[in-house]
């Protein structure tokens, strides 16, 4: 071996390791001085440690310590605890909540079904209170249109229809736009005085 002993091969030889690679490294340390020396130095060093006395930590220094600790929590570690946490502790209450638990599913699963059964009267009744939706958005739009801009501009926006709607949101938009840059400007103006 042409160099000395690295750390951890020392600390083979202090294990008392046995095998094909501690034969060189145990050759080389009856050879080399220095690597001798190291090695006994580190003898002395663990029947120092193992000398020493055993200290315990006192009460609550676990404690102490793990309250400067920042502990990352796993997101779904997080929710499985929150899940825990809802649980009632008592056998009744727990009784008493998986049962409305499983009348809600059962109410729910009863309620699918017959919904699915009845899948065209479901997408009527849908269709038609979208059509009201739309309606009174619309009327809500065409009042909001006349009360600004008077009744001829509110004619014009029912006639157009979701034309008018997009060009009422564009205005709405450039407005706030020219709002904005106007009093960045304004700041901008006041800050350099």
């Amino acid at each position: 071996m042409n160099r000395h002993l690295l750390p951890d091969e020392i600390d083979q030889l202090l294990d008392g390791e046995v095998g094909f690679e501690t034969a060189p490294l145990k050759a080389h340390v009856r050879g080399c001085d220095r690597c001798r020396t190291e090695l006994e130095r580190a003898r002395e060093f663990v029947r120092d440690l193992e000398h020493l006395p055993h200290y315990r930590p006192s009460l609550g220094f676990s404690d102490r310590v793990m309250s400067r600790v920042q502990v990352f929590v796993p997101w779904h570690v997080a929710l499985a605890d929150w899940a825990r946490a809802l649980v009632p502790r008592s056998r009744g209450l727990r009784i008493a909540v998986g049962t409305g638990l499983a009348a809600a599913g059962l109410v729910l699963t009863v309620a699918s079904v017959w919904v699915l059964t009845r899948l065209d009267a479901v997408l009527f009744v849908g269709e038609m209170l979208w059509d009201r939706l739309r309606d009174g958005s619309m009327g809500a739009l065409t009042a909001f249109v006349g009360a600004l801009l008077g009744d001829g501009a509110a004619e014009a926006f029912r006639a157009s229809g979701a034309v008018g709607v997009g060009i009422l949101a564009g205005g709405v938009v450039a407005t706030a736009l020219v709002g904005l840059g106007t009093v960045r400007a304004i700041t901008a103006r006041s800050r350099a005085r």
